[in-house]
């Protein structure tokens, strides 16, 4: 593996499996950096395809997404770096078809559970080809000032902290991503900073090992000194031994393996990580830091002295004029995200929608405060929901049951009304459910089933400034206004229509006071007397009924009833009930499977 320097501040990646979080901070990092462009070239995303609207800085960018690695490879040719966000299910079959890809040359795993066969193929694979893994069970890496992979460094405050915003001296490797930010901080506080950071990972069998990060350090001019950080468990330092006893690292190694703590316990210790494990003398804490330092490695005798020695080391090599000061600079500061501003109090913003009926934030969903469970617990029906939807409180039972009734009363009305017919043309026109219903709908207004609401208002109007039904409905046709909900083309005084009869006769039942539907009644007797198809039909009784409800109920005052019947609710009532029908036209229009609806000429009248 050996050959040197991995990333610059030209890298570019392709990130497997979008996650909004860690490209964000990749996107930070460049910017903090100073980078011109940014280091994620695209996203890779199974199966979608389109963009991502990400900040590089206070600038929004759009970061493309293919639907496999191939055309993303093909689309990003300078994009070199694979960062693998998969899960451990499907990360070995994704990090393969990357290291496949000619234009790959470094494959980032971060998750952890790999299975170990899977991970021997991928590093087979890679030193066949002379390509390089991190991971799995990795944090990622870090070249100071250049590229960053993922959340390696953690917090932007931490990156600058430990001075990664530029590049540094120090050559740092571990298998700990956790320890790594550790370090990272250590490291800054008594040298000049990282010049490029690995954490290798874990797992038993890492994609690339402590000594290949460290001959690879040995080859890269800007590295000055080398920290490493192994732990307990395996064999991987001892390569590291090797390769220093044999002359090919010849730049001062100041390293620490940690889990001196294990020989405290009686058995056999796992800690943290899956490779963390003694399995036997030689893979001891003690053992490993004997061999390094016996090999002419720079070992403290704890922890704990870690720090100074990495501080002793440095100071000799800029005391022996190795190492020259690193110009400081301040760097950009990034723009905070609005949501994050917002949590932590330092702006306000206006919001764009006010809602009053629901709220979805919490557990689980409320209706005008009442959750979802206690609606199932208490049994409401059709009638209790709207209650809570349209008028913000749960009304009585016999309320919600009259616009139960209004809703079943008015779900249809045969095939042959203005509604139903359009319905049923689009829907035989081969179109979409929802274009069948709406083409229903739009049909809906003064002429069909829209005239409850000012069948309610003039009613309410008449009988409030104490009208008789004469002079409301002489005052009407002086107005050249026909009165709504009065008249039918099919019902007559001699055969009302039954659902007027229904709602009357459950008002009368049920309603505390129906003042305003026997006004409603009187002015339909003095109609009959002038033609006998003015009879009440149902906008005029659901009009006149609802005003009953609304003022009987006691749970309304009179702006309330007032501005109910002025917005539309009672037509509301009307088009939720006959969409239930309308719907019913769709289906079993297409359940019939009928041809596309040509209109009889013998039933158009051709004028000139």
């Amino acid at each position: 593996m050996a050959t040197g320097q991995l990333f610059s501040r030209t890298t570019q990646a392709l990130f497997y499996n979008y996650k909004q979080l860690p490209i964000q901070r990749m996107l930070d990092f460049d910017f903090l950096c100073g980078r011109e462009t940014p280091s994620v070239a695209g996203i890779i995303n199974p199966g979608s395809e389109g963009f991502q609207k990400l900040f590089f800085g206070q600038e929004e960018i759009a970061i493309p997404v293919h639907g496999s690695i191939e055309a993303a490879c093909a689309a990003h040719p300078m994009a070199d770096v694979f960062i693998n966000f998969a899960s451990f299910r499907s990360a070995a079959a994704s990090s393969m078809s990357a290291l496949k890809q000619p234009t790959i040359r470094v494959v980032a795993i971060i998750a952890e559970g790999v299975p170990e066969s899977d991970t021997k193929h991928l590093i087979a694979y890679a030193r066949s080809n002379n390509k390089v893994v991190i991971g799995p069970a990795t944090v990622g890496g870090i070249q100071a000032g250049a590229f960053r992979i993922g959340d390696t460094a953690g917090t932007i405050d931490n990156i600058i902290a430990c001075k990664l915003y530029r590049p540094g001296s120090v050559g740092f490797v571990s298998k700990s991503g956790g320890m790594s930010n550790e370090l990272y901080n250590t490291i800054a506080r008594v040298t000049d900073g990282i010049y490029e950071g690995i954490a290798i990972g874990g797992d038993v069998f890492p994609g690339s090992t402590l000594s290949d990060h460290v001959l690879r350090f040995n080859n890269i001019p800007q590295v000055k000194m080398i920290v490493v950080l192994g732990e307990l468990g395996g064999r991987d330092e001892y390569s590291l031994v090797e390769a220093i006893k044999q002359g090919k690292v010849n730049k001062p190694v100041v390293a620490w393996v940690s889990g001196t703590c294990a020989r405290l316990f009686k058995s056999e210790v796992q800690f943290g990580h899956a490779g963390a494990k003694s399995g036997g003398e030689l893979e001891s804490a003690q053992a490993k830091n004997q061999a390094l330092k016996d090999a002419g490695a720079v070992v403290p005798t704890s922890f704990e002295a870690f720090e100074a020695s990495i501080k002793e080391a440095f100071d000799k090599l800029v005391e022996e004029g190795k190492i020259e000061s690193v110009k400081e600079f301040t760097p950009p500061p990034i723009p905070e995200d609005l949501n994050t501003a917002i949590k932590s109090g330092k702006v306000r913003a206006p919001t764009h929608i006010i809602s009053t009926i629901s709220d979805d934030r919490g557990e689980e969903p409320c209706y005008a405060g009442v959750p979802m469970s206690s609606i199932l617990e208490q049994g409401f029906g059709v009638g209790d929901i709207i209650s809570l939807l349209w008028f913000k409180r749960s009304l009585p039972r016999y309320c919600t049951k009259f616009i139960e009734i209004c809703i079943m009363l008015c779900a249809d009305h045969g095939p042959c009304v203005s509604g139903a017919h359009n319905t049923i043309v689009t829907a035989r026109a081969g179109k979409d459910l929802v274009s069948s219903l709406v083409s229903g709908l739009l049909t809906i207004g003064p002429r069909f089933g829209g005239a409850i609401d000012d069948a309610a208002r003039y009613f309410k109007d008449a009988y409030d400034r104490g009208l008789t039904p004469y002079e409301f409905v002489e005052s009407m046709k002086k107005k050249g206004i026909r009165v709504p909900g009065i008249g039918h083309r099919i019902k007559r005084g001699d055969n009302r229509d039954k659902r007027v009869e229904l709602l009357q006769e459950f008002a009368r039942t049920n309603f505390p006071s129906v003042k305003y539907m026997e006004y409603a009644v009187q002015v339909e007797t003095y109609t009959l007397t002038k033609a006998n198809n003015l009879v009440m039909n149902v906008d005029g009784a659901i009009g006149s009924l609802f005003l009953d409800l609304l003022a009987g109920s006691g749970m309304f005052t009179k702006p309330e009833i007032d501005e109910i019947v002025e917005i539309g609710y009672l037509n509301g009532l009307f088009v939720l009930a006959r969409s239930i029908g309308l719907i019913g036209h769709t289906f079993d229009q297409k359940r019939l499977k009928q041809p596309l609806y040509r209109h009889p000429w013998e039933d158009v009248l051709y004028t000139k």
